[in-house]
């Protein structure tokens, strides 16, 4: 994954069996140096495009459509605001089905809650807009026979409930290309280290070591 590369290193003391003395340093990624869009970037609508995760792709597929480079899926990511990837990417509809049905398992088609129904009067006027939750029994007045009711209440089962969930986490904001050279840039600059008591390089720290301290 090309996120790790850009990463600057950290020589940390070894704690590996295999080490000669309390002076050996394995180097590692810093990942305390968390990646993220600049503040000011974020508030800037002209760079990004509405983008919908198709059935079945993944960050890597979609920085391969977008940028023609699948190892900017960390960008993908960076921008979406994902930063776990198994929760908040959408499933296909084979892992989706079968996520929900080791969750649910006989409750898969359940009913979950009721919901209204779209309803208009004969002229066309929205009388009742669809997606309230209601209870089961709820009605309201027939607009084209006052002396009578209507029911317009639909059953969303477990399933459907954790479709709609899936199916909002298809629509993400992604960086638009022309932009990617300055995104990459403004990133390098902030994983640059400043000169400190444990600088080796602008690409390198090495953290105090403890076995020495401890001894």
């Amino acid at each position: 994954m090309g996120y790790f590369r850009e990463l600057p290193n950290l020589r940390y003391p070894s704690f590996l069996r295999e080490k000669k003395s309390s002076l050996d340093y394995i180097e590692v990624k810093n990942v305390f140096r968390r990646i993220k869009l600049r503040d000011d970037l974020q508030k800037n609508f002209t760079i990004f495009d509405k983008y919908e995760i198709e059935e079945g792709m993944r960050p890597d597929t979609v920085a391969e459509e977008l940028y023609g480079n699948p190892e900017f899926d960390w960008i993908i990511l960076t921008v979406a605001g994902i930063l776990n990837v198994r929760n908040e990417w959408p499933l296909n509809n084979r892992d989706l089905y079968n996520y929900c049905l080791d969750k649910y398992d006989d409750s898969l088609n359940s009913v979950r809650f009721f919901e209204t129904k779209e309803v208009k009067n004969t002229d066309g006027k929205l009388i009742l807009p669809k997606g309230k939750v209601v209870d089961s029994d709820f009605t309201i007045p027939n607009p084209d026979n006052v002396s009578a009711n209507l029911s317009p209440v639909v059953g969303i089962s477990n399933f459907e409930y954790e479709t709609r969930l899936n199916d909002e986490k298809r629509n993400i904001y992604v960086l638009r290309e022309g932009y990617i050279q300055t995104f990459l840039n403004d990133i390098r600059e902030i994983m640059t280290y400043n000169e400190s008591s444990e600088f080796i390089d602008e690409r390198t720290i090495q953290t105090e070591n403890f076995y020495i301290t401890l001894s």
